[in-house]
This record gives structure tokens, sequence and C-alpha cells, in this order.
């Protein structure tokens, strides 16, 4: 039995949380885990979990516990990618003001397609650091819609 200070264990925890999403392999092909953290449909539910399933030849899903929503890929309209870029205060203050020196960056999609009545529709998703640059290439080849970029940093970056 391994006996640590308990300040070690504390240090240890935040460490190792930080660490071990890295080295987790990403989605399958074809597949990404994200984030919704805004949309125009109704039936949808905002703010959850949802997985972007692009294996089909025909459609994307967008997969939630409750509800699956199915779009052509030919209806989609508007591909956009941004990041958001900011400090890590907080892992600064409770660890060790180096994390001041490091930046988080969040990673958006947005998907626009017109809907079975001829609406407009957005999706906005948050996508996990791993999936992203997969996800963008597979919408841009399977729609065959240009990405558009929000801001230089996010078309320097592209994941």
């Amino acid at each position: 039995m391994i006996l640590m200070p308990k300040r070690a264990w504390a240090l240890l925890v935040p460490i190792a949380c930080a660490v071990i999403p890295h080295c987790l392999p990403a989605a399958e092909p074809g597949r990404a885990r994200a984030y919704l953290t805004g949309t125009t449909v109704r039936e949808f539910p905002s703010k959850c979990d949802v997985r972007v399933d692009m294996t089909g030849d025909r459609e994307i899903l967008f997969v939630t516990r409750s509800l699956t929503l199915h779009v052509p890929y030919d209806k989609v309209n508007d591909l956009e990618y941004g990041q958001h870029v900011g400090q890590r205060y907080v892992e600064a203050v409770l660890i060790s003001p180096l994390f001041l020196m490091s930046k988080t960056r969040k990673h958006y999609v947005t998907v626009g397609y017109v809907d079975a009545n001829g609406r407009q529709q957005v999706l906005v998703m948050q996508v996990n650091k791993g999936d992203v640059r997969a996800l963008l290439a597979e919408l841009e080849g399977k729609t065959g819609r240009r990405l558009e970029y929000t801001d230089d940093e996010a078309r320097k970056g592209r994941g």
C-alpha cells in the first residue's frame, strides 16, 4: 500500500483528470461527440450531449438520449467553424500560477440547413478537441459545402 500526504493527492487528482482524457482514443470515423449549445429546432433539446453520425450516404444523424434528428446532406447550406480561447484562471488559483501561461480552446461548429417545411434551421455544437478535425473534413466532403471560419484564429488552427 502506498501512503501519500493529502497534499500530494490534491495535486495528483487534477493532473490526472487533465491528462487522461487526451490519452483516450477519438471517436470512430464518421462519428463525433459534441455538446449542443443552441438550436432553432423546437422539438430538439438544446444544452445536451449529442452524437453526430455521418456514416450514412444520404443524411447526418444528430442523436441525443431522447431524439434523433435526420438532416439530408443536400439540405445543408451553411457550415461554420470557430474557436473560443480563454485563460485558465481557476487552475492558476487552485493549482499553480503556471497555468496562466496556457490557454484553453473550445471548438464550435454551426450547421445550417433547410428543413422539410422550407424553414432555415441551425444547430450550434461545441465539439471535442479530438473529434473536430475529422468532423470538419467529413462535413465538407459529404455536404459539398465550403467551411466558413468565424475568425483568423479558427482558420489558422482548424482543430
